[in-house]
């Protein structure tokens, strides 16, 4: 169900924030390479910073498992803007999901944050988790998607911000100390249909051996 893949980051600059044209690439590049990342959330209450261990491409209108299959709407607007921004939804009426859109504008394609490491700011992000319902250990704090957008307070309204401003609410950047890294695939989470299929589709990218990474689950409602 999986395959593991030994990868070297290539040097960068101390916290480099990559432009859009980094993402204007094709979204498996993008997953992979937003393994090991950083993801800052910047609010009135505090600074939080991610590193990402989990991830999942979405390849737009040629991907069933995508929102934008089926073309453009007004829930998914943002998915076929450019690149660099981030794609916003409620799931099921229950939680928010996070995507970086990536890819030439008007393709459609984005990469679902799926788990990280809180590295700064667990006190604030343990606090948003326990407010609104159990959490046991660190680990757990932004493991799964709906996990991370609490520990991170990140809603509706960022739908559409920029992760290419150093100064913004929301930025991503890449390690200040890149490391090797040793990358697995599978098959995406909660995926039905075409979508699920593991051969065809092992989309989804983590790191190995990290306690975050989510449990993989089989069952699937609806398009993502």
């Amino acid at each position: 169900m999986s395959a593991a893949v030994s990868e070297d980051r290539p040097e960068v600059a101390p916290w480099h924030v990559p432009g859009r044209g980094w993402y204007a690439r094709d979204v498996h590049d993008v997953a992979r390479d937003l393994l090991g990342a950083s993801l800052t959330r910047r609010t009135a209450a505090g600074d939080v910073t991610l590193r990402l261990t989990e991830v999942e491409a979405y390849a737009g209108e040629v991907d069933p498992a995508s929102h934008a299959y089926r073309g453009r709407t007004e829930r998914n607007r943002s998915m076929f803007g450019e690149p660099g921004r981030l794609y916003v939804y409620r799931h099921l009426g229950l939680h928010h999901c996070v995507n970086v859109v990536c890819g030439p504008a008007g393709m459609a394609s984005a990469v679902l944050l799926r788990a990280g490491e809180i590295v700064s700011g667990i006190e604030l992000a343990r606090a948003r988790r326990t407010a609104g319902g159990r959490c046991d250990s660190d680990r757990q704090v932004a493991r799964g998607p709906a996990r991370l957008t609490v520990a991170l307070a990140i809603h509706r309204d960022d739908d559409g911000a920029d992760v290419t401003d150093a100064a913004g609410a929301v930025v991503v950047h890449l390690p200040v100390d890149p490391l090797p890294r040793t990358i697995a695939t599978g098959p995406r989470v909660g995926v039905g249909g075409p979508g699920a299929s593991a051969q065809d589709y092992p989309w989804r990218y983590w790191l190995v051996d990290e306690p975050t990474v989510s449990a993989y689950r089989p069952v699937a409602r609806r398009l993502r």
